[in-house]
């Protein structure tokens, strides 16, 4: 499930790009881009880069057996997003996928991408929207309290404004998951039961959704976005 539209991008075919706060790599594997590119993956959390790191086979044998271009091998490793261990402006494009909720130096991971980013390079953050958000906060605080958590709620364009004084350029912007909303509003409604049949059933739909992506829920979905999309996803160039 991607969150940022590889579209909106212009992607050379020796693109380097790099996810910041990769996970589990789902922005990392299936990247629109030709075998000369290279795609990085870095990520504090061991288990998680780990576990990316094993999708690979999976995802090459998916797309053999499908007919599909194979994307770029991506490479993972662990890494602090404030003290990338990169050489300035060495990326064309930085992903950096609801990330930036969870850290509290978040203006030193802002710094630190700049840094790596090449001058005329592409950006795009995503972050949870704002009211979507604040809600899921007023159902539960065990939401936003859990280790790992989300740590802070941010307004767009207060966001928007923080990267372009850095010197990048904002290009654009939409949202994303609209059908994600309610499930945890539901999640955080009912957070001391999680096997409860309403969370259960809505989470089987998505999951239905993801993997077969039907016209019809597609289709929801965009309509849906501008209202209600769970994520808001900004577009720059430095």
């Amino acid at each position: 499930m991607h969150t940022v539209d590889y579209q909106r991008l212009t992607l050379p075919e020796d693109c380097k790009l790099l996810d910041l706060g990769c996970g589990e790599g789902r922005h990392c594997l299936g990247v629109p881009l030709r075998e000369a590119a290279t795609v990085v993956g870095v990520d504090l959390n061991l288990s998680d880069v780990r576990t990316a790191v094993a999708k690979v086979p999976e995802h090459n044998g998916f797309c053999q057996q499908a007919g599909l271009p194979l994307t770029p091998t991506p490479h993972f490793s662990v890494a602090d997003g404030t003290q990338l261990p990169f050489a300035d402006g060495c990326f064309d494009v930085v992903v950096c996928s609801e990330v930036l909720e969870h850290i509290e130096p978040y203006p030193e991971v802002l710094e630190e991408i700049m840094r790596v980013l090449k001058p005329g390079g592409q950006l795009v953050v995503s972050v949870p929207r704002q009211w979507p958000e604040r809600l899921c906060w007023s159902f539960s605080e065990q939401y936003h309290n859990q280790p790992g958590g989300h740590i802070r709620i941010f307004n767009a364009h207060k966001l928007g404004k923080e990267i372009q004084n850095l010197g990048a350029s904002f290009t654009g912007q939409h949202w994303a998951h609209a059908l994600h909303s309610p499930y945890w509003w539901l999640k955080c409604l009912l957070w001391e039961e999680p096997q409860h049949p309403i969370v259960q059933a809505y989470h089987r739909f998505l999951v239905w959704d993801l993997t077969q992506s039907p016209w019809l829920t597609r289709g929801l979905e965009t309509l849906l976005n501008p209202i209600m999309g769970k994520s808001v996803v900004l577009y720059f160039e430095r």
